[in-house]
């Protein structure tokens, strides 16, 4: 019988590699340990050896369920990395989402403005050359004008501007319709109630005291006679232009003003004749 079989039997199932690499390690450092002191405790006088029996440790490390905790730990970091990527992206397509939108409103706005800007200016541009054109006729009237002051003047009840004083009835008629739509739009081809162009308010007025007058202001301005502007009085139509070929026209409403509707920018207004002095008149009452 073996002097070591009184030592018990400590077989386990088979490790893996790793378990017995590590155990091996164990196994050869305590050799070493044990063959240091067996050569420090040598003297010169040797001495019977006893023989010693070792018994081995046994390793009881799980390695494997440490190598899984750890491949999970990692797995959740790497999930964890990636949802915090994730919004993050989220985060930033939401800025430059918010960025482009607000640059386009901003964009759109701007435009408006400019639009709104533009149709301002030409409205007053296209005030100012109504205006111009009015005005060129002005040097062809003014022999006639003269001439007219000399035969007519004498007989006229005419106020401090020369022109004749306000008339009552029918022209009083027509003057309160005309001034109360002061203030209403300029609509090209307008005849009312809301909006009129030029040769519209001049018909709707004289409407109102059963004269029908044509649609255009070319031939309002051929209908009844011709009066010196030296000699209007209320009612009378004014006209730009030639008599029969006006390209606007408007109504004498005393005291050296009148009532037309101008254009878009002004609508329908009352101003005086220095405003926009007329080429011509004609009486129809």
């Amino acid at each position: 019988m073996s002097h070591t079989a009184h030592i018990p039997s400590h077989r386990k199932p088979r490790r893996s590699a790793s378990k017995l690499a590590v155990r091996a390690g164990v196994a050869g450092g305590v050799l070493s340990t044990l063959a240091m002191a067996g050569t420090a405790s040598a003297s010169p006088a040797a001495e019977p050896a006893t023989e010693t029996t070792l018994e081995m440790p046994v390793l009881n490390m799980d390695l494997g369920s440490e190598v899984s905790s750890a491949v999970i730990k990692a797995a959740d970091n790497t999930r964890a990395q990636a949802l915090v990527g994730e919004l993050t992206a989220q985060e930033e397509t939401a800025r430059t989402g918010a960025a482009a939108e607000a640059k386009l409103a901003k964009a759109d706005a701007q435009a408006k403005a400019d639009a709104e800007k533009k149709a301002a200016d030409e409205a007053n541009r296209q005030a100012d050359a109504d205006r111009a054109n009015r005005a060129s006729g002005r040097t062809q009237l003014a022999s006639a004008s003269a001439s007219g002051s000399s035969s007519s003047g004498s007989s006229a009840d005419s106020d401090d501007s020369g022109v004749r004083a306000p008339a009552t009835g029918s022209a009083s008629a027509i003057i309160n319709f005309a001034r109360n739509q002061v203030g209403k739009s300029y609509v090209m081809g307008g005849t009312g109630p809301y909006s009129y162009d030029c040769s519209g308010l001049v018909q709707a007025a004289y409407r109102q005291v059963g004269v029908s007058l044509p649609r255009m202001s070319q031939d309002q301005s051929a209908e009844g006679s011709s009066v010196s502007l030296s000699n209007l009085q209320v009612g009378d139509v004014l006209y730009w232009g030639s008599r029969g070929n006006a390209y606007h026209v408007a109504i004498y409403s005393g005291g050296g003003k009148f009532i037309g509707a101008q254009n878009s920018g002004t609508g329908i207004v009352e101003r005086p004749l220095s405003y926009d002095p007329p080429t011509g008149a004609v009486r129809i009452l």
